[in-house]
């Protein structure tokens, strides 16, 4: 049986290489730090590669079907895709910001983190709360801003056209502001981990 032929076996199998690797390595002992900071990656990856995908592939995809005389729509994108790819979106979202607080517990600076060291902006700390803020606001926008209105879009609540046309420019505009975010947040987040000065 070949594990690629679904998606379950295949996130098992790269789990499994995972495991296989750390003790190839002769660890000297994996510690939860560890654990939650790669889940943080994984997880965050995941969801800033579907914001990505939204915002670069899908929405210029459902505005150039919507053009297209004659052409099959949007109707499969919205029907099929969407869905989808929004549970995944909003759940790695949850998941991504839990491993990162966890990450930051695990290194006893989760409420220095967020305070920006007593608001004092004077260590790295300060640059990785500067990171989990960002974070915390592109969450934010995900459960309150995208999703509702993504469910009127998608047909999922009832919504007048006139709400229907409100709840894209809410949508998108979040998933813009969140674009936006994701690339200081992500330089927070990287420095922080490299020790890089600011």
């Amino acid at each position: 049986m070949n594990p690629l032929t679904s998606i379950p076996g295949t996130i098992i199998s790269g789990f499994v290489l995972a495991i296989v690797i750390v003790f190839a390595l002769g660890p000297t002992g994996v510690n939860a730090l560890e654990i939650a900071v790669w889940a943080h990656v994984l997880v965050g990856i995941t969801w800033i590669g579907l914001l990505y995908y939204f915002n670069f592939v899908q929405v210029p995809a459902v505005g150039a079907a919507l053009k297209d005389q004659g052409g099959p729509g949007p109707a499969g994108i919205n029907k099929y895709v969407a869905p989808r790819a929004l549970l995944w979106f909003r759940w790695a979202a949850v998941a991504t910001w839990l491993t990162g607080a966890a990450a930051l517990a695990h290194l006893h600076i989760l409420q220095p983190a967020f305070t920006f060291e007593g608001f004092s902006f004077a260590t790295s700390i300060s640059v990785i709360g500067i990171g989990a803020w960002l974070g915390t606001i592109m969450l934010f926008n995900v459960w309150v801003l995208i999703w509702p209105n993504q469910q009127k879009i998608l047909g999922m609540k009832q919504a007048s056209p006139e709400e229907i046309a409100a709840a894209k420019m809410v949508a998108l505009m979040a998933s813009r502001t969140n674009t936006l975010l994701s690339i200081p947040m992500l330089m927070c987040m990287t420095a922080f981990a490299h020790n890089l000065p600011f």
